[in-house]
């Protein structure tokens, strides 16, 4: 029997120099597994600076980006890519670069229709200093993603977080500071297709803290995902046509997965943020999402690599 990728060569970029990198690799090692089960050659790339020397060794016909955060999904490494004509997964060199600027990326969805926060950017020693904002609110880095170096101000606190100013700091000078929105967290799968961007199904999630972070991301037993979300119909409908219409107006390709928060008392439904590549670990929701549909692991995994290409 002949397997779908019998005998092509892929690479998986993985690991990288983010801070994102442990889960980066947890994605990679879930599609190299994968890429060998539909009968691919794979050579598994930790991603370094040195990464155009080693893919002009290696020659592969296709890379696939596990990569997250800066510098693999930024724009940067897509850059790389281009440059050296190795067809890639998920999105192009400018998407990547607007989706992973929270701040450019909300200017672009608000002027498309989809409803973002409130707030802005604001310098790090300031907000460390005074509240820019009344409380409550969030303060998170502009270019960073799984919920890295986020911070929450509850009504009441007599101040905004030290950590900001502190010389551990690593995540730039400027952070984005939003109201606090309260409610549901929301998720969206979207598969960029030729058709026009095809959502999935919606994901209620109920963080063991209460909080979405890091560890309710990543951890066993961080969260529990309700497939699909239990929730009006109207809603539904409308988390999966925004999430379709923020990865069309980025002008993302291949997955996303759109963040939301869902107020049922004030009926309000806000797009927190666009992931133009989404995890790919035990726990994430992309494949949990596709699964739901029929599409299991190694079919979406397949699914990447056929949609691969350059000058996304």
């Amino acid at each position: 029997m002949t397997l779908p990728l019998q005998g092509r060569h892929i690479a998986v970029l993985m690991g990288g120099l983010s801070s994102e990198r442990e889960i980066s690799l947890s994605t990679g090692r879930g599609c190299i597994a994968a890429l060998e089960r539909l009968g691919a050659r794979v050579s598994a790339i930790d991603a370094g600076r040195d990464i155009a020397e080693v893919l002009t060794r290696l020659k592969p016909e296709v890379a696939v980006n596990a990569l997250h955060g800066v510098w693999g999904e930024d724009g940067t490494v897509q850059g790389v890519l281009e440059t050296l004509q190795v067809p890639y997964t998920h999105s192009g060199v400018l998407a990547s670069a607007l989706a992973m600027d929270k701040n450019k990326s909300k200017a672009v969805l608000k002027a498309a229709g989809v409803k973002v926060p409130g707030g802005g950017l604001y310098d790090r020693f300031e907000a460390a200093r005074e509240h820019v904002l009344a409380p409550p609110y969030v303060v998170k880095p502009n270019a960073e993603g799984s919920s890295v170096g986020v911070f929450r101000v509850f009504e009441g606190a007599n101040r905004p977080p030290e950590a900001l100013a502190s010389d551990a700091w690593t995540y730039g000078d400027l952070v984005m500071v939003e109201p606090y929105i309260a409610g549901r967290e929301l998720c969206v799968t979207v598969l960029g297709e030729p058709a026009g961007p095809r959502a999935l199904a919606v994901t209620d999630i109920i963080a063991a803290t209460g909080f979405y972070d890091y560890e309710a991301k990543y951890a066993e037993g961080g969260s529990r995902h309700i497939l699909p979300a239990q929730q009006p119909a109207p809603v539904t409908e409308a988390a999966m046509r925004q999430a379709e219409l923020a990865h069309a107006a980025l002008g993302c390709r291949g997955l996303t997965r759109s963040d939301f928060r869902y107020d049922d008392l004030k009926d309000d439904l806000v797009l927190l943020e666009l992931n133009n590549q989404p995890g790919m670990t035990p726990t994430s929701l992309a494949p949990e999402q596709a699964a739901h549909v029929g599409m299991d692991y190694d079919a979406l995994v397949l699914w990447m690599v056929e949609d691969a290409s350059c000058r996304r």
